[in-house]
C-alpha cells in the first residue's frame, strides 16, 4: 500500500472502537504497514497523527515486540505530543514498555529510552493532562523506579501533593502505587 492509500485509510478512521480495531487488524495482518504507521504517529502537523497513535496502541497490545526496532523514534518523540487524544495512548504504550522491560527479555529499553519515557511521564503527571494519561504515567513510573531509585521518592511526593485535587480514578491508582513504593 502506498503512503497516499495509507493516509486515505487513516482519514476514514473515527474515534469509534470498531474503526480503530479494523485498521489495527489490517496492520496486524500486514506487518509491512507497521513502518508507515510509525511514521504517521509523530507527524505532529498531520491531522491523522492522533489516529495513527490510537492504532499503534491497539497493535502494541498484540505485538509490542514490533515496536522494538522503532523505540528510538517513539521515545524521542513522545514528549512532542500535545493533543490529549494522542497523549493517552502514548502514555499507555509507555506503561506497556516499562512493564515489558522488567518482565520480557524481548523488550529491553536503553538508559536513554527509559530517561525519555520517564521525562514524558513526569511531564504528563504534573501538567494539566487528562486523568487516564496520568494514571498510565503513574504505573509506568512505578515500573521505571525499579531501576532508577530517585523515581519512587519523586513519584510519592507528587502523588501525596496532588492526591486531594484529583478524580476517584487517579486516587485509586495513587493509593495502589503508594502502597507498593512505601
Amino acid at each position: 500500500m502506498m503512503s497516499i492509500d495509507f493516509e486515505k485509510k487513516l482519514n476514514l478512521v473515527s474515534s469509534l472502537k470498531t474503526d480503530k480495531n479494523k485498521f489495527a487488524i489490517e496492520i496486524l495482518e500486514n506487518q509491512e504497514l507497521y513502518t508507515e504507521l510509525i511514521q504517521h504517529c509523530f507527524q505532529i502537523s498531520n491531522k491523522n497523527t492522533v489516529k495513527a497513535i490510537w492504532i499503534l496502541e491497539l497493535v502494541c497490545y498484540e505485538k509490542l515486540e514490533w515496536l522494538k526496532d522503532y523505540l528510538d523514534i517513539f521515545c524521542a518523540n513522545i514528549n512532542n505530543l500535545t493533543d490529549q487524544s494522542g497523549i493517552r495512548p502514548a502514555s499507555k504504550i509507555c506503561m506497556l514498555l516499562a512493564i515489558a522491560h522488567f518482565k520480557n527479555k524481548d523488550i529491553q529499553l536503553t538508559n536513554k529510552q527509559m530517561q525519555q519515557i520517564t521525562e514524558a511521564c513526569f511531564d504528563w503527571l504534573i501538567k494539566d493532562t487528562k486523568v487516564a494519561s496520568k494514571c498510565y504515567s503513574i504505573r509506568a513510573l512505578h515500573q521505571l523506579g525499579k531501576q532508577y531509585e530517585w523515581i519512587h521518592p519523586e513519584l510519592k511526593f507528587i502523588l501525596d501533593k496532588d492526591y486531594n485535587s484529583h478524580s476517584c480514578a487517579y486516587k485509586a491508582v495513587a493509593r495502589e502505587i503508594l502502597k507498593k513504593i512505601k
